[in-house]
Formats: structure tokens, C-alpha cells, sequence
């Protein structure tokens, strides 16, 4: 009965412990950690720009392109004028994304994260 019991709790622990361990054990193409102001930058993506753009911004979205790579000119004008850099061709010919003017102190963070991708 004892033993039913210990194998029992191995089981279970290793079951649960698998999942940590695969999660530990994968290598991640992305090694360099994030700077404080991409972390920033992240959280403020993850939280405002994900319902369209894809959570890997190196990818497109549901609805938004991808903006890996992005400009601090592009951000700046997308977020607080609904509009586009001068001489500057959009990757999707929709005009859904509104302006963001609440993300003005962001911009910096923002364009440190998606830029964080080129540098990977």
C-alpha cells in the first residue's frame, strides 16, 4: 500500500514537473534579454496592439501588418496623427487602425522593442 502510494506521488510529480522542464530545456532563437525600455515597449505592445497585430511582431496580424523593424517616424505618426510618414508606402491598404494619442510617452519604448527584433 506504501509503495501504491510513492509511485503514485511520482507520478504525479513527474507529470507536472514535465512541463517545466520542456519549457527550460527548449533553447529560444531570441537569447539577448530585453532592456528595461524594451520591456517597456513589450508591455505596452502586448497590451494595446495585439487585438490587431500579432503577439510576434515579426508576423502579421488578424488585422495589422507586421511592424518588426518599424520606424520611430512610422510609430510616432501612426500612433498620434492616423497617418504615415512622408514618401512612406503602408504594408495594407486599410485605414482601421485609429490614433493612440494616449501611447505618446510609450513611443520610445515601443520602437526600442520592435526594434529589439533586428538586432536578434
Amino acid at each position: 500500500m506504501i509503495l501504491k502510494i510513492i509511485s503514485w506521488k511520482l507520478v504525479l510529480g513527474a507529470i507536472l514537473l514535465l512541463p517545466v522542464l520542456l519549457m527550460t530545456s527548449c533553447k529560444k532563437e531570441d537569447s539577448r534579454p530585453l532592456s528595461a525600455l524594451e520591456l517597456r515597449g513589450k508591455g505596452s505592445f502586448m497590451a494595446n496592439c495585439t487585438a490587431c497585430h500579432n503577439p510576434d511582431p515579426r508576423l502579421a496580424g488578424s488585422v495589422g501588418p507586421d511592424v518588426a523593424g518599424s520606424s520611430l517616424e512610422l510609430i510616432t505618426a501612426r500612433l498620434m496623427h492616423q497617418s504615415y510618414p512622408p514618401g512612406y508606402k503602408p504594408k495594407r491598404s486599410s485605414a482601421l487602425m485609429p490614433a493612440l494619442p494616449f501611447l505618446e510617452r510609450d513611443i520610445p519604448a515601443l520602437h526600442a522593442y520592435l526594434n529589439s527584433f533586428i538586432k536578434r
